[in-house]
C-alpha cells in the first residue's frame, strides 16, 4: 500500500501536492543556485513544497561527447550549498551504488534513473542508505511491476520510497504516457509524474558533425515536445498523483542536456497555478 512520510517540509502520499524541479543537470554552481532560488520563489507565492532536483553526472547520455555534469565532489558541494542557503530539500540521481554514501551526506531524495529502476544491488544500497529514494519506472516496465522495486528498498528497513512515473516506450523514438499506470502504482506507494521526460522523443534528433569533440560523426540527441507539458501535467494530476516532476530551465535551447524537453522557466507560475486548480478540483471528488 501507498505509505506516507516526510522530507523535511515536504509530506509525500499525504494527499496535498508537492514539486520537484530543476535543471536536467548543474551546469554550474552560479546557474544551480539561480534556478533554485527563482523556482523557490515562484513555489513559495503558490503554497507549493518544493524539492531541488538536478544531477552531479549523467551517466547515460546518449552520446559519449554530451554534457554529464561536474563529477561526484564538485557536484555535492553544489546541492548541499543550495539546500543550506536555498533552504529546501534536494534531490539528484545515482548510477553506481558506490557513490550512494557520498551522495546520502549531501541529499535529502536520491534518484534511482528510469533505466536502472531494476538493479537491485543499486535499489538495495539506496534504500539502506536512510535517505527516501524516488525510482523512476523504466520505459520497459509493467507499472504493477514497479512493487518489486518497492519491496527491494522496503526490505532494508527504508519505508521512504516513491515512484515516478515518465512514460513507456512507444516504438522508437517516442514515449507515451498510460495514465492507469498512476492510479495502479499509486496502490503501493506514492507516485510522482514526471511531466517534462514524458514529453522527451528519445535520441530523436541529429545534430550535424561533432568533429570539434574529436568524433566525426553525427550525433545523436533526444528531442521534445515541451508544449504537451501543461496538457499532459494537468490530466496527470486530475487522474490523481501525490507530486509533479519538471526540468526547468531560464533558456531551454542552450541547456546542457534535455533542453529539448525541458519547461521554460518563465512559463512555470502558469503551469503550476493551473495545475494547483486541477488539483483542488479533482480533491472534491476523492
Amino acid at each position: 500500500m501507498s505509505r506516507p512520510f516526510q522530507v523535511e517540509n515536504v509530506d509525500i502520499g499525504s494527499g496535498e501536492l508537492f514539486l520537484i524541479a530543476g535543471p536536467c543537470v548543474i551546469e554550474s554552481e552560479e546557474h544551480a543556485l539561480k534556478m533554485a532560488e527563482c523556482i523557490s520563489g515562484v513555489t513559495k507565492a503558490l503554497g507549493l513544497p518544493f524539492i531541488f532536483k538536478a544531477s552531479y553526472d549523467k551517466a547515460n547520455r546518449t552520446s559519449l561527447s554530451s554534457f554529464r555534469g561536474p563529477g561526484l565532489e564538485s557536484g555535492l558541494r553544489t546541492l548541499r550549498k543550495i539546500a543550506d542557503e536555498v533552504k529546501v530539500p534536494v534531490l539528484t540521481d545515482v548510477h553506481d551504488a558506490h557513490d550512494i554514501s557520498r551522495v546520502a551526506d549531501a541529499v535529502d531524495v536520491i534518484q534511482i534513473p528510469a533505466f536502472l529502476c531494476r538493479q537491485t544491488d543499486l535499489l538495495v544500497a539506496a534504500g539502506r542508505s536512510g535517505r527516501a529514494v524516488n525510482v523512476k519506472k523504466g520505459q520497459f516496465v509493467a507499472p504493477a511491476d514497479m512493487r518489486h522495486a518497492v519491496a527491494k528498498i522496503r526490505d532494508t528497513g527504508n519505508e521512504r520510497v516513491f515512484l515516478t512515473e515518465r512514460g513507456s516506450s512507444f516504438g522508437y523514438n517516442n514515449l507515451v504516457v498510460d495514465m492507469r499506470s498512476l492510479a495502479i502504482m499509486r496502490k503501493f506507494a506514492p507516485v510522482v509524474f514526471d511531466g517534462t521526460h514524458s514529453v522527451q522523443l528519445p535520441s530523436a534528433v541529429a545534430e550535424g558533425k561533432s568533429g570539434d569533440e574529436g568524433v566525426g560523426a553525427t550525433q545523436a540527441v533526444s528531442g521534445g515536445q515541451p508544449e504537451f507539458i501543461p496538457l499532459l501535467t494537468r490530466a496527470a494530476v486530475a487522474a490523481g498523483v501525490d507530486g509533479i516532476f519538471l526540468e526547468v530551465h531560464d533558456n531551454p535551447a542552450q541547456a546542457k542536456s534535455d533542453g529539448a524537453n525541458a519547461l521554460d522557466l518563465t512559463k512555470l507560475r502558469d503551469v503550476l497555478s493551473s495545475v494547483l486548480a486541477v488539483h483542488r478540483a479533482a480533491k472534491t471528488y476523492e
